[in-house]
């Protein structure tokens, strides 16, 4: 593939940029040159069922219509502890019953998380809204509700709204495992994905070797945020996990999606096909 451009599709989130910075920029040897498309992830789900990138960040819970036409790499991703999407209220709200919560979009991880937990409560109504719009849109009284994700954790206070759940907290109690939330997927027989897992891998050793070489890149893309919440969400996000998945972040992914399946929320998909190449 060398010569011939790999088109990407990340977020424009810190921790997708600082990872992926040393392989957008030529930095990674024997990578090939990569187009890059920026977008949130509700997007990028969409676009991986057209086959639309070579390299896609996407999130955990479309993985079941996706493994058909995508290998699932162990590395590049976002899964950790401590990192999970929070449902935000304007106040002392218990329950959502009645209530209309905005969410991120409809294959999302986060949205996937608050169906688990919310099993027998019954919202009136989910919208599906642009993520920088949520947490205004509940403080304005517009939703009752909103789920969020990424940097909310750091300024939700600052929109005067309270968390009613941290789903993360709620799923590591609940199963002991790390939460898995971003994947990052190569499509069959455009990449091969052990080399692209190599690239990958290779991206985030420099990024931790060499931190400020991605900088500027970073905050260019940071849609606003204050530096030190810039680095607050590279540290959360950015951790063991994007290096290497390894057995607790199989054991992850086979759990939120085996429940999910169980639950008939999605398709049931087997492990195998996630993991088999990796063996």
């Amino acid at each position: 593939m060398e010569g011939v451009a790999l088109s990407l599709a990340i977020s424009p989130c810190p921790n997708d940029t600082f990872v992926f910075d040393a392989l957008v920029h030529g930095r990674v040897p024997g990578a090939p040159p990569v187009e890059v498309t920026y977008a949130d992830v509700d997007v990028t789900n969409t676009a991986a069922e057209r086959g639309a990138f070579d390299l896609v960040k996407v999130s955990y819970a479309a993985l079941p219509w996706l493994l058909d036409d995508y290998d699932l790499l162990p590395c590049g991703g976002a899964l950790g502890r401590g990192c999970g999407p929070l449902v935000l209220t304007r106040g002392d709200r218990a329950d959502l019953t009645g209530a209309t919560v905005a969410v991120p979009g409809e294959r999302t991880t986060a949205y996937l998380l608050f169906r688990l937990w919310a099993a027998g409560q019954t919202p009136e109504r989910i919208e599906v809204v642009p993520f920088h719009e949520i947490m205004p849109g509940v403080a304005a009284g517009r939703y009752d509700a909103g789920l969020v994700i990424h940097e909310a954790r750091f300024t939700y206070p600052r929109h005067g709204l309270t968390a009613l759940v941290d789903l993360g907290e709620w799923w590591e109690g609940d199963t002991g495992l790390p939460i898995p939330l971003g994947a990052i997927l190569a499509r069959k027989g455009a990449v091969d994905p052990v080399e692209a897992a190599a690239w990958v891998r290779e991206s985030v050793r420099q990024a931790w070797a060499d931190p400020e070489a991605s900088r500027e890149y970073v905050l260019r893309h940071a849609q606003e945020m204050e530096p030190d919440v810039v680095d607050r969400h590279i540290a959360l996000y950015v951790n063991e996990f994007t290096a290497d998945l390894g057995e607790a972040g199989f054991a992850a992914v086979e759990a939120l999606l085996g429940r999910a399946a169980d639950a008939g929320l999605v398709p049931q998909t087997s492990s195998s096909r996630a993991t088999a190449w990796t063996s």
